[in-house]
């Protein structure tokens, strides 16, 4: 099973530090301190899932020391040891340092294990639950029939047979593809413009396979610069960086057992990179700020909207790390490549749309879904929601009639003309696809007045990777829209 978690013990006396190490060392890994000096020199540098203290000891009680872990580590769950059996001592740790078990001397060995195996079930449930912090007053039990509940509606939800397709779509053989990835433990590379359901997919895998009973995570890669990127998928210590306020479980633990999904993988620097691979590669983290490594076992399903092999051959995208995430590569087909989906899809959103906007009468005209079905859809599913969104929006009657980009011809943007010189240029292949792609940029800048989210929206991009690209081409602001500098 490996190692389940970091336990500090705090006792005064070596030989109970040594006793409860031979018992947990073999299943956990022990931190000893014979002091709280010691021990909160520990728990500044360590991330700590849970304390056994002993209760009487020369400097301070236990439950004193334990009163004050609670106010500076809230997260790690804390345990009373003693060979009394004083009930004020006990009421005193329930109520003023949050304590979870209070255990009596001498112990069981194999109780023992099970208190504490308890305890850092405890310590992962309640982050997966958001409830890091609170009173620890919910057994393991009651927290774990709460997820259980969660995941088995997540389960029906995300199951692949409630992805939107009819029998002749070329989702079909996505989602056999999905199947057979969710059968077996391998790396998954979900690619496909922005908007087509890479998220829905990598549910889909996750709660399809043996780790359904475990965390889903997901981290879009692309929103956050390296260090908070390493901050929350690797975890941190207070203090490791400035904004660093506290401990932090990274995504990658919370995880533990379960899948992550790293969306817009494509967006990452190549620094970054250079520490995912690591993590895939040996199977282990180091919290920024902490000076051990810890083991995880997590399934990763990667997502992004780039050409990956060709950001290899750029330059941009580490080869190795290419090969670690595309194990089993699976690519999503855009809404203008299945056509026959979108009425479907259509009245799917329609039905939410009654519900969340409480207009239960609301339907689609025939010319409508026509019209929907004639449509290019550059922004996908996503965009396709906004719209009925926006139809519902707009409508006097229950009848949705009119698309709002219905004037548009054959549901086309017009290219700029700038752009079909571009084409007929000179140069690598390479240069010429960069020079459309700033064109495209700079065209959509003038378009909405450099309003990067409207941009970015119409490109399918993230605000950060747009900036990104704005700062690859040297494209900056000029008046009211922007320009080649």
């Amino acid at each position: 099973m490996g190692i389940q978690g970091t336990i500090l013990v705090v006792d005064d006396e070596v030989r109970s530090q040594e006793a409860l190490r031979r018992v947990l060392n073999q299943d956990f890994e022990v931190l000893c301190a014979g002091n709280t000096v010691d021990a909160e020199k520990l728990l500044e540098g360590e991330i700590v899932h849970a304390v056994i203290c002993d209760q009487r000891m020369p400097q301070e009680s236990g439950v004193s020391f334990l009163k004050r872990v609670r106010e500076m580590w809230p997260d790690p769950v804390r345990m009373i040891i003693s060979g009394y059996s004083d009930s004020e001592d006990i009421i005193a740790g329930l109520n003023e340092a949050g304590i979870y078990q209070y255990i009596t001397k001498p112990w069981q060995p194999d109780r023992l294990i099970e208190i504490v195996r308890e305890a850092i079930q405890l310590y992962r449930l309640q982050k997966e639950t958001e409830t890091a912090g609170v009173d620890v007053k919910a057994t393991p039990a009651h927290i774990k029939q709460v997820v259980s509940v969660k995941r088995g509606v997540a389960r029906q939800l995300y199951d692949f047979d409630r992805i939107v397709h009819s029998a002749a779509s070329p989702m079909r053989g996505v989602i056999e593809l999905g199947r057979r990835a969710a059968d077996y433990d391998i790396s998954v590379l979900i690619t496909g413009e922005s908007g087509t359901g890479k998220e829905l997919l990598a549910r889909a895998i996750h709660y399809g396979s043996a780790r359904a009973t475990k965390a889903f995570v997901v981290e879009n890669c692309g929103a956050l610069p390296d260090e908070l990127l390493e901050s929350e998928l690797f975890g941190c210590k207070k203090g490791a960086f400035t904004g660093a306020y506290q401990d932090r479980i990274g995504l990658f633990e919370v995880a533990d057992g379960g899948t992550i999904f790293l969306d817009e993988i494509g967006e990452t620097s190549p620094a970054f990179q250079v520490k995912l691979l690591r993590v895939l590669q040996e199977g282990e983290i180091r919290p920024l700020g902490a000076q051990r490594v810890r083991k995880v076992d997590v399934r990763v399903v990667a997502a992004t909207n780039r050409d990956l092999e060709a950001e290899v051959e750029a330059g941009r995208f580490r080869r190795d790390l290419y090969y670690r995430l595309a194990a089993f590569p699976v690519h999503m087909p855009s809404l203008r490549e299945r056509p026959m989906d979108i009425p479907l899809i259509a009245e799917g959103v329609l039905a939410a749309v009654k519900t969340s906007f409480n207009r239960p009468h609301l339907r689609f005209a025939p010319p409508a879904l026509e019209e929907f079905c004639r449509y290019h859809w550059p922004g996908n599913v996503r965009e396709l929601q906004n719209e009925i969104q926006r139809m519902a929006v707009l409508a006097d009657a229950d009848e949705l009639r009119c698309p709002p980009f219905s004037g548009r011809r054959n549901g086309r943007r017009a290219a700029p003309a700038v752009a079909n010189g571009k084409l007929n240029g000179s140069g690598s292949l390479k240069d010429r696809v960069e020079d459309l792609e700033k064109t495209i940029i700079v065209h959509c800048l003038e378009k909405y007045d450099g309003n990067i989210s409207r941009v970015a929206s119409e490109l399918g991009l993230s605000r950060v990777g747009l900036r990104n690209k704005l700062s690859r081409y040297d494209l900056k602001k000029n008046g009211k829209g922007h320009s080649l500098s």
